[in-house]
């Protein structure tokens, strides 16, 4: 095992020893609070009101503390006996697989557990005088923990032994760096420069690096702070929350970068490409903390829209700063020359997207006048009754325009025409918002126009009848993200959900 692997499984039992602590504390502290009661009410005559409600959050603390600690410990009942007969490998296959479905099983009670959190804020427990909500964060601390414990436990087993290391670096890279530049083609010829030729150099084909990068730089269009959502948040009229399109991406863009990897793993084992080699936690540790200092921008962003510390516009001048100072001062990468000619790209940049927005009310005017969205949902309306086969509809025309315009010009183009019907269909206008960017960006990736393909095959030096011929896996993973975030709208509207 390496060191700084050893380093991190040791930082988990430090944790999970002081939340056994805190557990056993709290089992004490329970003792205690009923002793008392049956005391009072016995010997002062006199039983406390708070007492009961008291003993029942302190046990849903160290109960769930205690579980979460026996996640890490592996002290929970399960099925070793079975485990025991199978073969080392397969033990290993099990032992993931339980992992994860047991982490999945964390997220999902962190994930309610603040939604109940939120719910009852409000509400005050009469005899303690306090928030109904207390009783509540023990199941969002203990899911938190069990996505952490169970994290480490299978680390080792999936680092360093999942086939195609390099393209699942491609993936994550490509999804940070987009998620920064809010553009996929930026991205496609930032990292196939920099990851083609280290892919191609370790026995990857050429076609593969080019196609998961460019599938990859698509996830940046979603998790924010993506610009893409600022065009449509405009407009759709201004009428859809910014930061809810901002939290509303997050999980579809994850969710779609664990897609393109799966996929990068099938490929990758197919094709017999090496398996990455893990370094350990203590290198990647140290080069996340360089990272962090860059990849805080978005956070501020994100973060400060959120707190109300300023508003969306607000926060792009202050993420500007902060960038220039981290560039200049951090990194030490930014020059005198380098900032005339970023401030002159962006200033073109942002001629370009303003005229685009400028013409947007007009356009949005005129398909009013025309009544080309009543029209339009009138047409989609004599097909069927079902939403389900009418989103489906809209999807496919949104996947065919896409490959023909490119990206900002269509969402001024289309959010005036199908965003009046989706939402007359039932459609929340933040889950459109994401199904729209999604399509969209599949088209950047598809020919004839397929902008990020273009230039993806062109940093890879292929020609693109070859990365066509081999793309189409990661199609349908993309095209099963969008079936899934057009039939599920908590995918989409859960986190801004928390929010509201």
């Amino acid at each position: 095992m390496p060191s700084g692997s050893g380093g991190i499984h040791r930082a988990a039992g430090r944790l999970a020893k002081f939340a056994a602590t805190l557990a056993g504390t709290g089992l004490v502290l329970m003792t205690a609070v009923i002793a008392w009661q049956v005391f009072a009410r016995y010997v002062l005559n006199d039983s406390p009101p708070w007492s009961e409600a008291a003993a029942l959050v302190i046990m849903a603390y160290f109960v769930l503390l205690a579980a979460a600690v026996g996640v890490h410990e592996r002290f929970h009942l399960g099925f070793r006996l079975f485990v025991s007969m199978l073969p080392l490998r397969r033990k290993r296959t099990v032992f993931v697989v339980g992992q994860l479905l047991i982490m999945a099983f964390g997220g999902a009670m962190a994930f309610n557990g603040m939604s109940l959190v939120n719910y009852t804020a409000s509400h005050v427990i009469p005899t303690l005088g306090v928030s109904r909500s207390v009783a509540y964060w023990p199941f969002v601390i203990c899911g938190g923990l069990i996505v952490l414990f169970t994290l480490v436990n299978c680390a080792e087993s999936l680092l360093g032994r999942l086939k195609g290391g390099l393209g699942h670096v491609s993936v994550l890279s490509c999804m940070m760096f987009g998620a920064v530049s809010g553009s996929a083609v930026a991205s496609a010829s930032a990292m196939g420069s920099a990851l083609t030729p280290i892919m191609r150099d370790n026995g990857y084909d050429a076609d593969f690096a080019v196609n998961v990068t460019v599938t990859g730089s698509t996830t940046g269009l979603l998790i924010p702070p993506s610009h893409n959502m600022i065009i449509y948040s405009i407009a759709a009229g201004g009428g859809v929350s910014i930061v809810s399109l901002f939290l509303a991406g997050i999980v579809p863009g994850l969710l779609l970068g664990l897609a393109l990897m799966a996929v990068t793993y099938v490929i990758a084992a197919r094709r017999g490409y090496p398996s990455g080699t893990f370094p350990g936690w203590r290198p990647l540790g140290a080069a996340f903390m360089r990272a962090v200092p860059g990849l805080l921008s978005a956070v501020i962003i994100v973060g400060g829209i959120l707190s109300g510390v300023f508003t969306a516009t607000e926060s792009s001048a202050i993420a500007v700063v902060y960038t220039i100072i981290i560039a200049a001062l951090v990194y030490r990468s930014l020059s005198w020359a380098a900032f005339v000619t970023a401030t002159r790209n962006a200033v073109k940049t942002t001629a370009i997207v303003m005229l685009i927005i400028a013409a947007a009310s007009a356009f949005g005017w005129l398909m009013a006048v025309a009544e080309v969205p009543l029209r339009m949902s009138d047409a989609l309306l004599s097909i069927s009754d079902n939403p389900l086969v009418l989103m489906l509809i809209v999807n496919l025309m949104l996947l065919m325009l896409g490959t023909f315009v490119d990206m900002s010009p269509l969402i001024i183009i289309t959010t005036p025409i199908f965003l009046p019907v989706v939402t007359e269909l039932g459609m929340d206008p933040v889950q459109f918002g994401v199904v729209l960017i999604l399509n969209l960006g599949i088209g950047l990736v598809t020919p004839p126009v397929g902008s990020v393909l273009f230039v993806g095959c062109a940093v890879g030096g292929i020609p693109i009848e070859r990365s066509v011929r081999s793309i189409w896996p990661f199609y349908a993973a993309m095209i099963g993200v969008l079936l899934l975030i057009t039939a599920i709208p908590s995918i989409s509207l859960g986190l801004p959900g928390l929010f509201d």
